[in-house]
């Protein structure tokens, strides 16, 4: 079920990413981060990747490790811009690929006893 979340949220925000114009909330967070505006897209490939690799059994340790980095760099974007509350807010989406990487990719287990 974890998994399923966590790779929903990095689909949703990949493809919100994209569409950052139609959301004004999201310029403004951006600006208040520092993040430019060019650097948009790169976020927007970095998390659909991301999603994709929470997929994939052997790439499930990156894609949480690289998960837990986008969201400490938020963390500390937010903390420097003075915005206590979103870093806090991002307490729990951090713990999420943390216990993932504790709990395993669900399929590894069954890959591990199945012959190929």
């Amino acid at each position: 079920m974890l998994l399923i979340v966590s790779v929903s949220l990095s689909f949703k925000h990949g493809w919100d990413t994209f569409n950052y114009k139609n959301n004004p909330e999201s310029v403004k967070m951006m600006n208040e981060l520092g993040i430019s505006l060019s650097f948009v897209p790169f976020f927007g490939v970095l998390t659909i990747v991301i999603g994709i690799l929470l997929l994939i059994p052997k790439t499930f340790f990156l894609g949480n490790v690289l998960n837990a980095i986008s969201i400490l760099l938020i963390m500390a974007l937010a903390l420097r811009a003075g915005n206590f509350k979103m870093a806090l807010i991002e307490i729990p989406f951090l713990a999420l690929p943390l216990i993932m990487i504790w709990l395993k990719h669900p399929l590894t287990n069954f890959l591990r006893n199945t012959e190929i």
